[in-house]
This record gives structure tokens, sequence and C-alpha cells, in this order.
């Protein structure tokens, strides 16, 4: 390092050894006392970079054991997902791009008047589609917003309504973006056990109980495991949150109408609440485009901000997504049966040769096991990305994420015949 006066230099320091690659996501920093040492700094200074650190969501602290390198710190570059071309790729979490409709048949003819600094920021056709589909599921879409997907629309309502070290309830496993986000925004996590009807209710009480500020949900297709609230959790769920009338609940409904089960929203009544419905995964991942529905204060708020920020997203952007909304509901249709299929088949597959797993709707599936590294290192032998559960889970014991979406029937079949030799070779020989 070059020389360093200062907490903010040497944060920055660290910062470029980040972007560089020479601290690599999950690197451990040294000690406090150590770097102040080598560098001839006061520990305090030392102190107080890695603070601006954690408050960037670039490290995390785990106690006793340091601080370490956040395992996606919000940089660009810095992590590399791709999957190698001789791999089947069933770790990626993607929707199926043969089930996509045709994005240039929508945009052909698409009529288009340009937008001005006055134009509404919601094209009318967008929130007529939104407001019937929330209000049919029992959401109330008095107030709506248009936001560039759903991180953006989760990042948004959470900034609108807390402040930097507030407690956040979450599912535990939850969805790797989730938490990189809550990290960035220097919000903390509060696991929440689930099973396949989503959060249990006397996990969610214990964690509001500690003094969480929100609740994140996912209604429906939730990413690992695949669980979805039904009408009977949600009501058990309504009961927790009422108890704490001021907590913002959240529900990120990222699948939509291809999810394979429907919404049951908790929402219903709250002082504060957001319902985010993206189209990524129905209409496209580069369709990034998301509704959110809320209480006045909260939807006033994100569009506000956005307002003195990005403005509004592009109409033609929400044109074309009105226009697929109108006319490839067939295309939705087949993609939500689709996905059921292969996901519904794949399990059963795991549980003729013994493997137990879950996947109640969505696009993947989740497998306990008792250790993730080994069985994604045994499953690539065999020509298979899966993801480690590791990524997802804050307290949830081991397993692994299997994305099921893009997979024939034949390729479902010897990915079965492949994890069931991993996970219990016995399993593949009494199957035989």
């Amino acid at each position: 390092m070059t020389a360093i006066r200062n907490a903010a230099e040497l944060a920055e320091q660290l910062e470029q050894r980040i972007v560089g690659g020479t601290l690599g996501p999950g690197a451990r920093l040294l000690p406090v006392r150590a770097l102040a040492d080598e560098l001839g700094l006061a520990p305090n200074t030392v102190a107080a970079a890695y603070r601006v650190l954690r408050e960037r969501g670039l490290t995390i602290g785990r106690g006793r054991a340091g601080t370490f390198v956040a395992p996606r710190p919000p940089l660009a570059g810095v992590v590399d997902d791709r999957v190698p071309r001789h791999l089947v790729d069933c770790s990626s979490g993607h929707p199926d791009h043969a089930l996509l409709p045709d994005i240039s048949a929508a945009l052909d003819g698409l009529e288009y008047e340009p937008a001005t600094y006055s134009t509404s920021p919601i094209y009318p056709e967008l929130t007529a589609h939104f407001s019937t589909a929330l209000a049919d599921d029992g959401i109330d879409a008095t107030s709506l917003a248009v936001v560039g997907g759903a991180l953006d629309g989760l990042e948004r309502v959470l900034a609108a309504r807390l402040r930097p070290g507030d407690r956040v309830a979450v599912e535990d496993p939850a969805y790797v973006a989730v938490l990189d986000l809550l990290a960035a925004m220097h919000l903390e996590p509060l696991p929440v056990t689930i099973d396949d009807a989503g959060p249990r209710p006397e996990a969610l009480a214990a964690a509001l109980a500690t003094g969480c500020r929100a609740v994140v949900l996912t209604p429906r297709a939730q990413n690992p495991t695949g669980a979805a609230i039904d009408a009977a959790r949600a009501a058990e769920l309504r009961e927790v949150v009422d108890a704490h009338p001021t907590v913002v609940v959240v529900e990120d409904d990222h699948a939509g109408p291809v999810a394979g089960a429907g919404h049951s929203p908790v929402v219903a009544g709250r002082e504060a609440w957001a319902v985010i419905r993206s189209v990524s995964k129905s209409l496209g991942p580069d369709l990034r485009l998301a509704v959110v529905a809320g209480d006045a204060t909260t939807v006033a708020r994100v569009g506000g901000r956005q307002a003195v920020g990005t403005g509004w997203v592009s109409h033609l952007l929400q044109r074309t997504v009105g226009r697929l909304l109108a006319t490839e509901a067939e295309t939705l249709t087949t993609a939500a049966a689709t996905y059921r299929h292969r996901r519904e088949l794949f399990l059963s597959l795991l549980g003729e040769r013994g493997v137990e797993a879950r996947g109640r709707s969505g696009l993947n599936v989740w497998v306990p096991v008792d250790d993730e590294g080994a069985v994604v290192a045994a499953m690539q032998q065999r020509g298979f990305a899966i993801r480690s559960g590791a990524r997802f889970r804050l307290e949830a014991p081991p397993a692994v994420r299997i994305t099921v979406a893009s997979c024939s029937d034949e390729v479902l079949e010897r990915a079965a015949d492949a994890l069931a030799d991993v996970v219990d070779p016995a399993a593949r020989r009494r199957s035989a």
C-alpha cells in the first residue's frame, strides 16, 4: 500500500484491492492491530476504515473470527458466476429462454409517442393491467410505482422506510441477492425458519420480538426452496405481524404468473407495506421492470426519490411490457405448466431414488445434503453445475439448489441418477 494518512485513504486502498481481486470474496482482512502495526497507524484509524467498508457492504464482520470481504460485494466485476460450457447448467436460477415471449415481435409495429419530462411516470395501460391483476389477488392497487426490477423495488422500499443498522426479518434460506442488498444497505438480517408453506409463524414472531423494522417475504416461487405461502399460512402470518403495526411488510413476488402457485398476501390492512411484482422471470430477465403496490406513504416516498434520480422507467420499456402482458397470456400459462411439470418430475425422480427434496413452486429444487461442497464438486464431475446452499443460508442446515427450469425430461432423469449416486450411492442401486 502507498502512504496512508487517515481512515478514508485506507478504506479507499482496501476497496481498490477488492476491485482488483487481490482481496477476493471471502478473503479475511488482517486483524485491526496487526494491520495498524504493519502500516504504522493507530488502531482506531484501521477500525474506522473497516467500519466504512462494512457500511458500504464490502465486508462483513464475524465476531472473533475477524472481518471478511463480502461474498458478493457491491462492486462491478468482482464475481464471475458463469457456468463452463461442458456442464449442464442447473445452477443459474434463470427461466427457460424457449418459454419466454418473443420480444422482437412485440416491438414490431409498437406504437410509441416520445415521452416528455411532464409525462406521467406510469404508462396507463400498465397501470390498468397490474391494478386488475393485483386486485384479483386481494392486494390494494390504489398506489403504484414502476421500478427497475424486483431488487430495485426492494431497495427503494427499504430505503424509504428504514435506516442503516435496522434489523430486517428474512426467510432462511433466502435469495442470495436479497442478503447482498441488505449488507450493502447496512441492514441486519434476522433469519426466519421456513417450510414448504413459507415462514414459520413462531419463527417470525421470535424475529419481530427482537425489534425488526421490516419483514421481507416471498409469497411464491421462493428462491431457493420453492416454498409458497398458502391461504392458511398467510392468515397465520397476518396474525403475527398485526401485533407489530409499524413494521414494514414487503412481499417480493418475483416470478408472478409463472410461479406455479397463487399469491396469498400477508400485507392486507397494514399501515406500512409493499408488494413488488416483477416481469423478469415471466417475460425475460432483460426487461428490468417491476410494479410496486403499497401504502400511500411508502409509494409516494419511492416515487419521490425516483423523481429526483432516474425520473422514471423508460416508457418504451413500459409499453413493450404492456403489449406483452396483453398478448402473451397463453405463453405465460404454457411456461407455468412446463415449469411445474419439470419441477414435479424431478421431485418424483428423486423420491424414487430415496433422495429428499423440496420444490412446491418456482424454478428450483432444494436438496438437503451433509456436505455442500462435496456434492457440488461430485455433480460437476458427472456433468452438472448446481449451486451450493451456503450463500443462501443464515442458520438453515446444508443443502444444494438445482434449477430445473430449462431441463428436458431426459436431462432430469440423468441428473436424478447422478444426484442419487452422489448423495447416497446405495439409493441408486436400490432403484435399479
